[in-house]
């Protein structure tokens, strides 16, 4: 099986690292990864809009919200994950934040290891402070 999410997504995230504040420049859901490109906005993989992904949001908001966030998370509302599998961010159609255990694969996708799948369900998630690998 393949780490899928419901949609809408529905996720549960708990920090496991220090928590603080910034700002948006986008809508971001709890448990989306996000990075910086212009302000605070869901990371993405996909090579021409690729948003290396830092931290992760502890709750949701729009832009211009001031909203929780951790350098780590274990997140929840996951199903068929591959126990001990790697995490990468997703690619898509513009949505961005979330997470799948294939690799992306186009060259300039963003490819580097976000996190591990935990069990089926959940995933711990810590981007990496160094500058993020592309396909």
């Amino acid at each position: 099986m393949a780490l899928t999410e419901a949609s809408p997504r529905d996720r549960i995230v708990t920090a496991a690292g220090p928590k603080f504040k910034v700002t948006l420049s986008g809508t971001v859901l709890a448990g989306d990864a996000i990075g910086y490109a212009t302000g605070w906005k869901r990371a993405l993989a996909t090579v021409g809009t690729a948003i290396q992904p830092k931290l992760i949001a502890l709750e949701s908001g729009v832009s211009g919200d001031v909203i929780e966030v951790s350098r780590e998370a274990v997140i929840a509302g996951f199903s068929g994950g591959t126990v001990g599998g790697l995490v990468y961010l997703e690619e898509g159609a513009g949505v961005g934040g979330g997470y799948t255990e294939t690799a992306p694969a186009t060259t300039g996708d963003v490819n580097t290891i976000i996190g591990y799948i935990l069990s089926a369900t959940e995933i711990y998630v810590a981007p990496s402070v160094r500058a993020g690998s592309v396909a």
